[in-house]
C-alpha cells in the first residue's frame, strides 16, 4: 500500500465476532468493533491511507466478523456499488488460503467484482504465518501464476511496525514482521472446495464454521448467478 498512488481501503466486516471469547474484556461487541475501527484508522494512517470505509450493505447494515460468507448476495452488491464509486485501477485481496472465512470470502467476492468488471486482481498471502509450527512467511500456495516477491525499505519496515503497534486488541503482532512482501495475479480458484485439504486455520481454532461449509456459500453464490 505504500507504494499505491492513491490507496483505497474497504473493510468488509464490523471487525467484532459474535463469540465472547473475543470483545468480554471490552464490555460489549459493540464497544470492541468500536475500538477495531478506530485501530484501523490510526494504523492507516501511518502508511498513510487517506480514504478507507467500512462496508454497509444496501440495507444500511455492516457485516458481523466471521460471518461474511453468509451474505454473500448483499455484500457483493455492495462492494460492487464502492467499485464503481471510486472506480479503482485495480483489486487487491488476501489469499484464498483457509485462513480465516471472510479472508477467503474477500477473496471469492473480488473474483467475482474483477470479473465482471475487467479489471486486474491481485491477492496476498497471511495463513502461514497463523500455524505454530513452522512460520514460513509470506508465503503462497502452489498456483499457475508466479509470485512477485518486494523488498521494503528502512523506512517502510519502520512504517510497517507502526501499523502493527497501531492494533492493540490483537495483542504483540510483532511475528508478522516480515522484510519481504508476496502478491500475485489472482488465480482461477475453484470455489466450490476449500482452499487446500489439510485443516484450515478456523477449523483448527474450533470456530463455528468449516471449509465445506464456507465452499458450500460459494457454490451456491455461483449457482444463482449463472
Amino acid at each position: 500500500m505504500q507504494r499505491m498512488r492513491e490507496p483505497y481501503v474497504l473493510f468488509c466486516t464490523d471487525g467484532g465476532p459474535l463469540d465472547v471469547y473475543f470483545w468480554g474484556r471490552y464490555g460489549s461487541r459493540q464497544a470492541y468493533s468500536l475500538m477495531r475501527k478506530e485501530e484501523a484508522r490510526v494504523a492507516l494512517s501511518h502508511v498513510p491511507v487517506n480514504d478507507l470505509e467500512f462496508l454497509k450493505t444496501r440495507d444500511n447494515e455492516h457485516i458481523i466478523d466471521q460471518q461474511l460468507f453468509q451474505h454473500l448476495p448483499e455484500v457483493t452488491e455492495a462492494v460492487s456499488d464502492v467499485v464503481q464509486r471510486v472506480q479503482p485501477q485495480a483489486l487487491l485481496t488476501l489469499a484464498y488460503e483457509g485462513g480465516h472465512p471472510d479472508h477467503d470470502s474477500c477473496n471469492f467476492i473480488t473474483s467475482i467484482i474483477a470479473r465482471q468488471r475487467s479489471l486486474p486482481a491481485w491477492e496476498m498471502p497471511i495463513e502461514p504465518l497463523f500455524k505454530k509450527v513452522e512460520r514460513n512467511f509470506q508465503k503462497l500456495r502452489s498456483a499457475p501464476q508466479p509470485a512477485i516477491q518486494l523488498h521494503p525499505t528502512a523506512d517502510e519496515i519502520a512504517r510497517k511496525h507502526q501499523v502493527l503497534e497501531a492494533y492493540a486488541s490483537q495483542g504483540d503482532l510483532a511475528y508478522l514482521d516480515s522484510v519481504l512482501e508476496t502478491f500475485r495475479p489472482l488465480p482461477a480458484y475453484d470455489y466450490t472446495r476449500p482452499p487446500h485439504d489439510g485443516v484450515l486455520n478456523y477449523e483448527s481454532w474450533q470456530w463455528s464454521m468449516t471449509g465445506q461449509q464456507v465452499s458450500a456459500a460459494f457454490e451456491a453464490y455461483l449457482a444463482s448467478n449463472a
